[in-house]
């Protein structure tokens, strides 16, 4: 036990006693980090607003038995920006509830730490972009290893006819490979979705209303299936 630094971004936090709480962030050296904020709760709390959701910070941590105590926090980017408006709060959430369900304590997690960085960034800077969510998520599966096949079939590896998209088979396949319960896919989709894998969360190609939806509901529905737990967060943009 003793004193060490750190930093992460806040995930989600919840009460912990009469004064206190638990505050999760994601660490891009120790991955899930639970620790707890001794007397945030009251009035003239000294961590004020420092540690909000999608905060990035950096930390003085007590190292204790079970869990960290945080003495000292300092703020390196806020993102006010995104908090002003819901559907960037929306699709923020989004990130961090992934980010939060992916992620293991106690495991280097540099790459998703970065994406999640980035997915903020890019929500700071402007309107939440059409497919964001999306290419996150894309993203997220690749960090995780379970990237989707988007340009071959995921059981034989041919490159014509992908037309249909199968959860469990891992991406897009074939017809001579289709399993039951494969998605139909509508033409282009494929080359829609690989586009959003492939381009940088600040640079995303412009959006097309034909194929996002569809596009935000394979990719969404991938990632419940590899977490087998659904994401919350995202039950506002189906509204």
């Amino acid at each position: 036990m003793g004193i060490r630094h750190d930093q992460g971004i806040v995930l989600r936090s919840y009460p912990f006693g009469e004064a206190d709480k638990v505050v999760v962030l994601l660490s891009p050296n120790h991955g899930k980090l639970r620790t707890v904020a001794k007397g945030i709760r009251k009035t003239k709390s000294r961590f004020g607003g420092r540690l909000e959701p999608f905060s990035h910070v950096d930390l003085v941590l007590y190292e204790g038995r079970n869990l960290d105590t945080i003495t000292q926090v300092a703020m390196i980017e806020a993102f006010h920006q995104l908090r002003s408006d819901l559907d960037r709060v929306v699709a923020a959430g989004t990130m961090v509830e992934v980010a939060d369900a992916v992620a293991q304590e106690n495991e280097s997690s540099v790459r998703l730490f970065l994406l999640l960085q980035r997915g903020l960034r890019a929500l700071e800077t402007g309107p939440a972009h059409p497919d964001l969510v999306t290419a996150y998520l894309l993203k997220a599966a690749e960090t995780i290893g379970v990237a989707p096949a988007l340009d071959q079939c995921a059981g034989c590896g041919r490159s014509d006819g992908l037309n249909r998209f199968s959860f469990g088979a891992g991406g897009v396949v074939c017809d001579q490979c289709r399993t039951p319960g494969a998605y139909s896919l509508r033409a282009g989709l494929t080359g829609y979705l690989a586009a959003l894998a492939g381009a940088d969360l600040a640079e995303l190609p412009g959006a097309d209303d034909k194929f996002s939806g569809e596009a935000r509901g394979v990719a969404r529905r991938f990632v419940e299936y590899h977490l087998e737990r659904q994401i919350q967060s995202m039950a506002v943009l189906d509204v």
